[in-house]
């Protein structure tokens, strides 16, 4: 979007599965009141956050999603078929498990035996996809970012690759979209969940929107489900005869302080707390600074403020006050700079480490420069006047004007506060030091 392109960012909840059902009878509650609290406070977040989507797909939007997940099952029908089936069962991670992904009886996600499962469902012909799959992973023609993660779901694909269930008695499952000509069926979580990056573009009811946007450039997922994104999905896809995205690219999880986050230990990072305590721009910045986009990553408070005041306060928010308070009173807030400073921006790798996902590096690529504008000043000395201040001063408000630009996909509120400043010339403490 900051480059000028038409981009279609979507973000949603996927509600539908045997273990919200659960949920919402233990509270007393029929699973549409229950879902519509937890994704409402989801919806909110996008906006605490400062997040720029376009769309927040819900799959219990009957108008929106259903359409497309009633028109995928078709389109892969010839790859149906309905048989009865004993399996173990994790609610937790809604997916039937062999033996090979227990650890001590126990799925390892959650920690807890799955239950033993006997029914007749539909079944996806998964299998017959695997070989493509593979192939198309090989050769990046379907990207997994990163690398660790590729050679992870080759390993599984090589072990062998099962067809999967995709419906559910709804005897057993009383709510979700119910199977096309089969009314004793629920369409199971997966192929229901996976469809909404294409229900949320039109699929099934606005052929011309979905045209326009799929194949998707890049897809962001968690660790955690990296299977159903890497296999599941592109089966699907081949069997509709659909364009796989081109990218998946898979982030890690945030432990708090060293641990797992749980409720029993109470080390549950809520975001809406740090939002209101420090700024959405300060917690942007620390997770996306802190932690490797890649990787897994430890938040503590501690840390937290460390950061925050070195980068923020004493770095981004110290250089803006210093170019502020140095600048006439009544200075023409020019933004042309001499070829050095020029180049020196452009020296700054900061678009194809986007372009790589690779954030954390995009943003320490920026603080370079803001030390370069840093030391810069104290070369030039530009309080002592001299001939070439108004040349100094226009190369300093250059590079925070580029720096503005840079940063507004991270902090875009900051961002945009830079910009203000610059073009008016007002004395603003950015980022006050905590």
């Amino acid at each position: 979007k900051a480059k000028g392109e038409d981009v279609f960012f979507l973000t949603g909840v996927d509600e539908h599965g045997i273990k919200i059902e659960r949920k919402a009878k233990e509270k007393g509650v029929n699973p549409y009141d229950f879902v519509n609290e937890v994704s409402g406070k989801f919806k909110t977040l996008t906006k605490e956050l400062n997040i720029s989507n376009d769309f927040f797909i819900r799959t219990t939007d009957k108008e929106n999603h259903w359409p497309g997940v009633e028109k995928m099952w078709n389109s892969v029908s010839k790859d149906l078929y309905k048989k009865k089936y004993k399996g173990l069962y994790c609610s937790g991670c809604e997916a039937f498990l062999s033996e090979k992904d227990l650890v001590d009886g126990k799925c390892v996600a959650h920690n807890k035996a799955p239950e033993i499962v006997e029914e007749e469902n539909w079944f996806f012909n998964l299998s017959k996809y695997a070989k493509e799959i593979q192939e198309k992973i090989e050769s990046d023609e379907f990207c997994i970012t990163p690398k660790a993660r590729k050679k992870e779901i080759l390993s599984f694909i090589k072990e062998g690759v099962d067809d999967i269930s995709v419906s559910r008695s709804k005897d057993k499952l009383s709510w979700g979209i119910p199977v096309p000509g089969d009314d004793s069926q629920k369409i199971y979580v997966w192929l229901d969940a996976l469809t909404n990056y294409i229900s949320a573009l039109g699929y099934g009811r606005d052929e011309e929107m979905f045209n326009k946007y799929w194949p998707a450039d890049v897809h962001c997922i968690g660790k955690d489900i990296l299977r159903f994104h890497a296999v599941i999905w592109p089966g699907m896809l081949l069997s509709a005869g659909i364009p796989l995205p081109k990218n998946l690219f898979v982030h890690g999880f945030i432990t708090s302080e060293g641990k797992k986050m749980s409720k029993s230990l109470g080390n549950v990072i809520d975001p809406v707390s740090l939002i209101n305590k420090y700024g959405v721009d300060s917690v942007r910045y620390f997770f996306l600074a802190e932690i490797q986009s890649s990787s897994d990553g430890d938040f503590s408070e501690k840390r937290f403020v460390e950061r925050y005041n070195t980068d923020l306060a004493d770095g981004l928010g110290n250089l803006l006050m210093r170019v502020c308070a140095l600048s006439n009173k009544n200075s023409i807030f020019s933004f042309n700079a001499n070829s050095d400073t020029i180049k020196k921006v452009e020296e700054i790798k900061y678009s194809s480490l986007v372009e790589q996902f690779r954030f954390n590096e995009a943003l320490a690529e920026i603080w370079s420069l803001i030390h370069f504008a840093d030391n810069y000043i104290e070369k030039k000395r530009p309080w002592e006047g001299g001939e070439d201040k108004e040349e100094v001063m226009n190369n300093l408000r250059y590079m925070l004007l580029r720096l503005s630009k840079m940063l507004s996909p991270f902090i875009p509120q900051s961002s945009q506060e830079i910009k203000n400043v610059l073009e008016t010339g007002e004395k603003k403490i950015l980022f006050p030091k905590i």
